[in-house]
C-alpha cells in the first residue's frame, strides 16, 4: 500500500481530476430532458457497427481492437490470468505507459477461474500473508485484482500480474484522486460460508502498481459491509459515494475523518429525499419520478455499519432512506456523481441518475444536494440494463450493458442522446470496465464470461 497522501497531494490530485471531464457541464442543462419517445434519444454516434470476421467485437468503420489479455494466460508473476474480469480503471504509468487495475468477480470455490490453477499448484508463488481470506480449509477466496501495464504507442502489453488476493466477487469499484483503485466485494458471505475464514462485503484499496506486488489485504471497515458494487470520490471534499447491487438497495456516502486517508475512519450515511420519507425511486409501478425531475436530498447517519447479517439497507430504508433499483456503476464528473441503476424504470431496463452535492456537503453546515433522473429509456433496443459506467475524453458517458440478449457498449452524449459504440458478437456476456488510457488513444473493456480484455483504437474525436 502506498503511503497516505498529504493534504497538499490530495488538493493537487483533486484539481487535476476536476479538469479531466471536458464537456460534462452540458449534462447539467435542463434542455431536452422531457422526451416522449425512446426513439427520440437515438443518435448515430460513430456510425453503424460493422461485422467482425473473427466474431468477437463489432465496431464502427475505422475502429479496430486487439485482445490484450485472456483468462488462463500465464502472467509475469507465474500466476494465471483470473476469469470474470469486471470493473477496471486506467492510470498514468511509467515512461508513458498506462496501468490498468482490473477486478475479477470470482466466487469462493471457483478454482478454475482463479489465478493459482485448478489444483492450487501456483499458490506458493505469492506471499500468503497478502491473501485476505485463506479459507478455513486451506483454499483461499479467488477474487481480487490484476494490474496490466500497456504501451499505447506500440499497442502492446508490457506485463500483467496479480495485485490483490483473497477477496470474493470483486465486481466494480472506482478511482481515487490520489491515484489508487477501490475494489468492491459484491457479496456478504461470512465466516463458514463457502469455506470463508473471514467476513466479506468490504472495500479494499489497490495501488496502480507497475511492477508485480500485492496490496495490503486490509478492508476499509468504516465503509460498511453490504453488497458493494462501485464507488466514486468527490475530489473537492474527499467524500466517497457508494452503490449497492440489490433490487432494493440504497445509495451511500462515506465522509472520511481525513480526506484521502480512508483507513482512518469516517461516517457512513444513506441518501434520502427531502420531504419524501423512504421513497422508492425505481419507477417499477409507474413513473413516480419523471426524466428531468430534480429533488432535494438529505443524508441519514447509519448505525452498526458492519452488521453480522445483511440488513443494513432494510434498516436504512425504515429510517427514511430512498430505495434504488440495483445501483451499479457510479462515476464522478464535473461536480456530480452519475449513477447507473441496472433495472430501474417501468420496463426494468435501466436508469441513469445525477447526484449534485451542495458545495457545503459533508460539513457541519450541510445543506441539501440535488438528485435528478437523467435517463430512463424503458426500451431495451435503446438501452438494456446498463452496469459499469465510464467517461470518454470528449465528455460522453460509456455504459456497459448487462441484459439477457445482445450486449452493447452504449454512448450517452451531453445532450442526452444514446448510440451503439460496440456489440459483443461472440456471446451474450456483459461488457465491463470500459475506460480510456490517459492519452485518450485507447479504450479498454472486458467481456466478462469470455475472460477477455480488449484494447480498442480508432478516430475517437472525429
Amino acid at each position: 500500500m502506498t503511503a497516505d497522501p498529504t493534504r497538499r497531494d490530495f488538493l493537487r490530485f483533486a484539481s487535476a481530476a476536476s479538469l479531466g471531464f471536458v464537456g460534462m457541464s452540458a449534462f447539467f442543462s435542463s434542455e431536452g430532458r422531457a422526451r416522449a419517445l425512446a426513439s427520440d434519444l437515438l443518435t448515430d454516434g460513430f456510425g453503424p457497427l460493422r461485422p467482425d470476421p473473427a466474431g468477437i467485437l463489432e465496431l464502427p468503420e475505422g475502429f479496430s481492437y486487439k485482445i490484450i489479455s485472456r483468462w488462463g494466460d500465464e502472467m509475469d508473476d507465474g500466476l494465471l490470468v483470473p476469469g470474470l474480469p469486471d470493473g477496471m480503471a486506467a492510470f498514468d504509468g511509467p515512461d508513458g505507459t498506462t496501468v490498468l487495475v482490473r477486478n475479477h468477480e470470482i466466487s469462493n470455490g471457483d478454482a478454475a477461474r482463479g489465478a493459482f490453477g485448478r489444483d492450487l499448484s501456483r499458490l506458493d508463488r505469492i506471499d500468503n500473508n497478502k491473501i485476505y481470506d485463506r479459507g478455513d480449509n486451506g483454499t483461499p477466496a479467488f477474487g481480487g485484482t490484476t494490474n496490466l501495464v500497456y504501451d499505447t504507442s506500440e499497442q502492446k502489453l508490457v506485463r500483467q500480474f496479480l495485485s490483490s488476493a483473497g477477496h470474493c466477487r470483486n465486481c466494480a469499484g472506482g478511482t481515487t484522486p490520489w491515484g489508487t483503485w477501490l475494489t468492491c466485494e459484491e457479496t456478504v458471505i461470512g465466516v463458514g460460508d463457502s469455506h470463508a475464514a473471514k467476513n466479506h462485503g468490504y472495500v479494499f484499496e489497490v495501488p496502480a502498481f507497475a511492477e508485480p506486488a500485492l496490496a495490503d489485504p486490509k478492508p476499509i471497515i468504516a465503509m460498511g459491509r453490504f453488497n458493494h458494487e462501485a464507488v466514486c470520490v468527490d475530489p473537492s471534499s474527499g467524500i466517497v459515494y457508494l452503490t449497492e447491487d440489490r433490487g432494493d438497495g440504497l445509495l451511500y456516502r462515506f465522509v472520511p475523518v481525513r480526506p484521502g486517508q480512508l483507513h482512518r475512519g469516517g461516517r457512513l450515511e444513506a441518501l434520502a429525499l427531502e420531504g419524501l420519507t423512504s421513497f422508492d425511486t425505481r419507477n417499477w409501478s409507474g413513473q413516480s419520478v419523471k426524466v428531468g425531475m430534480t429533488v432535494d436530498t438529505r443524508w441519514i447517519p447509519l448505525e452498526d455499519i458492519n452488521p453480522a447479517r445483511d440488513d443494513l439497507r432494510d434498516r436504512g430504508f425504515k429510517a427514511g432512506a430512498a430505495r434504488f433499483a440495483r445501483g451499479e456503476g457510479i462515476l464522478w464528473a464535473d461536480g456530480s456523481a452519475f449513477i447507473v441503476c441496472t433495472n430501474g424504470g417501468s420496463a426494468r431496463r435501466g436508469q441513469v441518475w445525477k447526484l449534485t452535492p451542495h458545495p457545503m456537503s459533508g460539513s457541519i453546515d450541510e445543506r441539501a444536494g440535488k438528485l435528478t433522473l437523467f435517463a430512463e429509456p424503458n426500451d431495451a433496443d435503446v438501452l438494456d440494463m446498463p452496469d459499469n459506467i465510464g467517461v470518454a475524453p470528449w465528455g460522453d458517458l460509456i455504459l456497459c450493458e448487462d441484459g439477457p440478449a445482445d450486449q452493447f457498449l452504449v454512448g450517452l452524449t451531453p445532450k442526452g442522446k444514446l448510440y451503439k459504440l460496440a456489440r459483443n458478437a461472440q456471446n451474450t456476456s456483459e461488457f465491463a470496465g470500459a475506460c480510456f488510457s490517459p492519452d485518450g488513444s485507447t479504450m479498454f473493456v472486458n467481456i466478462q464470461v469470455s475472460g477477455l480484455t480488449l484494447a480498442i483504437t480508432g478516430p475517437w474525436t472525429s
